[in-house]
């Protein structure tokens, strides 16, 4: 195997795209594409090395391209996934075709934007593109990404937001391009205010609808194995994929968070280059046979926040499963299943209720899984089931149904199964929420007319599950969720008609049942790097019971999620990234809402250092939510750009 540090890839427009590269010992061999903004050159280096390196020890060529605009490639990056984004990986795909050591045969993989743009250019057909591997993605820009959720609009919104004026605000390296200052200036004046680009559009218009490959699923026309885990956000693509497309797929869900499952955490971690080494030989090199079924998924038993989730990973044939039968209990006054008079009930939960919630996209950082959510329910309307007899195997999507009204033309239904252990602890196993004005459509809300009953339906994340015997179900409903989603602007008080009825996917597990096994975890060489400061992430829940405001901290110094300060000793480059959130609601005020971000990022090696420092807050009105932030890029301790971003968009419905 060889490693060529940059190679540039030039499109039809001129424009350069700079790549990393791993080649095999082969003439001629399939190539392998992963295609992001993230920075080849140090910002997903750890992370390529050992697996780009492992398919080159594999027979493949594994290029890591630096979209238009991001790293060390010329041009601006504008917004996620725009048609150009997209336009120019066909270029690649083809180009990748062309070249002499590469037999004329491509596959396109990425995890989150990687796994995004790979199904959204296996939509456009390349020739060349044989096969896709999708990591942490989604079929639906809207439903499942870290905007909206239910028509909510998620605080993670701000967050990444954030993170990308950090981002997009690194220059290039100038070991690579002698121009690199004046394509940084120029980046840096042009760059987006990114969260108001994607909060102008609060229903699923247009712009969501463009990168949705489930609005013509008969586009994709080449084989597609789709990944996430039950601690990532991206999950519920994966059944929607296996059920809406036609072409060969596989789909494979374990424990994990937002990773590749070969550093899967929370583990077992898998072999997953040997898996997709497998997948590539099949499609790429008409070797060897897929017998795997066609999901693999980990039903999850045991305490949450471990190292090491308890389970065993099943296989199913097929994608609607004939092993998984609904089983709808009845929400009653009483509990789950518990029948008792029809009645009416009213929920209006403080505005702070969501304190135990975690973080929306687990990343496999400390402390970022549900808190036990006892510290929740007691905020929420609880409906229990008896202690189980026997045990009970979920995998799926649970649903609610339900009859209500509200006080407020604007208002939010928030729901969490959970698992109640003898000890009166409680886990969340899987939560939706709605924005009950997209109670209809996601496309077309309509405003609820107080005191009028409607029928509503919430489906709540896939999940995979085992509640043990003398364990009970929990279902909690509040009417807010903070600080997962921001709150509607009027504190609602909602009306229930009981009973209801909760729908669960039931999985009977045959007594014969294979068990599903993985290889141990194979990777080419790490990354020589050096550690220069320790990492530290904090999470912290208060309230100020005297004012009546609720405060949610987290801090993480050394690096996104307190990875720690480094230096790659191949290239000598320094990485050091801190950011702060503080997020404050009042109990009974939802326009009292408040949430700030501090991020510095730095980076550079002897003689050349480069700081980013960005301030975002978000306030709202009844009528608006205002936005400004800061950027200030410095170059050697000078202050090289200043910018000032400030928005109020209207609130549509939210």
């Amino acid at each position: 195997m060889r490693v060529v540090e940059n190679l540039f890839i030039t499109l039809s427009d001129g424009c350069r795209l700079a790549a990393r590269a791993w080649f095999p010992d082969e003439t001629r061999a399939p190539a392998i594409l992963e295609y992001i903004p993230y920075r080849k050159r140090d910002g997903t280096r750890s992370r390529d090395e050992p697996m780009h390196g492992y398919f080159a020890q594999h027979g493949y060529v594994a290029v890591r391209v630096d979209m238009r605009g991001s790293g060390d490639s010329d041009g601006l990056l504008e917004d996620e996934y725009l048609q150009r984004e997209l336009d120019d990986a066909v270029e690649v795909i083809d180009w990748l075709s062309r070249q002499p050591w590469c037999n004329g045969r491509v596959g396109m993989m990425g995890k989150s934007w990687g796994g995004f743009n790979a199904l959204q250019v296996a939509a456009l057909r390349p020739p060349a593109l044989k096969a896709i591997l999708t990591v942490c993605s989604t079929d639906d820009r809207y439903a499942d990404d870290i905007h909206y959720m239910g028509g909510c609009l998620l605080n993670d919104n701000l967050w990444w937001g954030a993170i990308m004026l950090a981002y997009q605000a690194r220059p290039p390296d100038p070991a690579i391009r002698a121009d690199w200052r004046e394509r940084w200036l120029e980046r840096l004046d042009a760059m987006p205010f990114w969260p108001a680009l994607w909060l102008r559009h609060q229903r699923r218009d247009g712009y969501w609808r463009h990168g949705s490959v489930n609005e013509d699923f008969a586009a994709i026309q080449c084989p597609v194995f789709a990944v996430s885990g039950w601690a990532d956000a991206y999950t519920n693509a994966i059944p929607r994929l296996l059920e809406g497309l036609k072409v060969p797929r596989l789909g494979l869900i374990g424990p994990w968070a937002h990773l590749y499952p070969h550093d899967g955490k929370p583990g077992p971690a898998i072999g997953f280059c040997q898996e997709a080494v497998r997948w590539w030989d099949h499609w790429l090199n008409d070797a060897g046979a897929l017998d795997q079924p066609m999901l693999r998924a980990f039903i999850e038993e045991g305490e949450e926040n471990r190292a090491l989730a308890p389970g065993r990973f099943v296989g199913e044939a097929q994608w609607p499963s004939p092993q998984i039968a609904p089983r709808t209990l009845s929400i009653d006054e009483g509990g789950l299943d518990r029948p008792g008079a029809a009645m009416t009930i009213d929920i209006c939960s403080p505005c702070w209720t969501g304190a135990g919630v975690g973080e929306w996209m687990g990343a496999g950082a400390p402390h970022e899984a549900p808190a036990d959510q006892r510290l929740d329910d007691g905020l929420s309307r609880c409906f229990d089931s008896a202690p189980l007899s026997e045990r009970l195997e979920l995998l799926g999507a649970p649903e609610i149904e339900i009859e209500l009204a509200s006080d407020k033309p604007v208002a939010q239904l928030c729901a969490r199964l959970c698992d109640v252990s003898p000890d009166g602890a409680s886990r969340r196993v899987t939560y939706g929420v709605l924005n009950l004005t997209h109670r209809d459509s996601h496309a077309e809300p309509s405003a609820l007319t107080p005191g009028r009953f409607y029928r509503v339906r919430l489906k709540l994340n896939d999940c995979g599950y085992v509640f043990r015997p003398g364990h009970r179900l929990r279902l909690a409903i509040s009417t807010a969720y903070w600080p997962l989603i921001w709150p509607a602007p009027e504190r609602a008080t909602l009306t229930l008609r009981l009973p209801a009825t909760l729908t669960l996917p039931v999985r009977e597990a045959p007594a014969d049942e294979p068990l599903i096994a993985f290889g141990p975890r194979e990777t080419a060489a790490e990354t020589p790097k050096s550690m220069v400061g320790e990492g530290r992430v904090e999470r912290r829940v208060g309230f100020d019971l005297g004012r009546g405001v609720s405060t949610y901290e987290t801090i993480a110094e050394g690096g996104l999620f307190g990875e720690g300060a480094y230096v790659y000793d191949e290239i000598g480059t320094r990485i050091s990234h801190n950011i702060s959130r503080r997020l404050t609601i009042a109990a009974d005020d939802p326009l009292g809402a408040a949430y700030d971000l501090l991020q510095t990022y730095e980076m550079g090696r002897e003689g050349w250092s480069i700081r980013i420092e960005t301030k975002v807050s978000m306030r709202a009105t009844a009528t608006d939510f205002i936005i400004a932030a800061t950027l200030d890029a410095y170059e050697n301790g000078a202050l090289a750009r200043s910018r000032i971003f400030a928005e109020t968009i209207a609130r549509d419905l939210i």
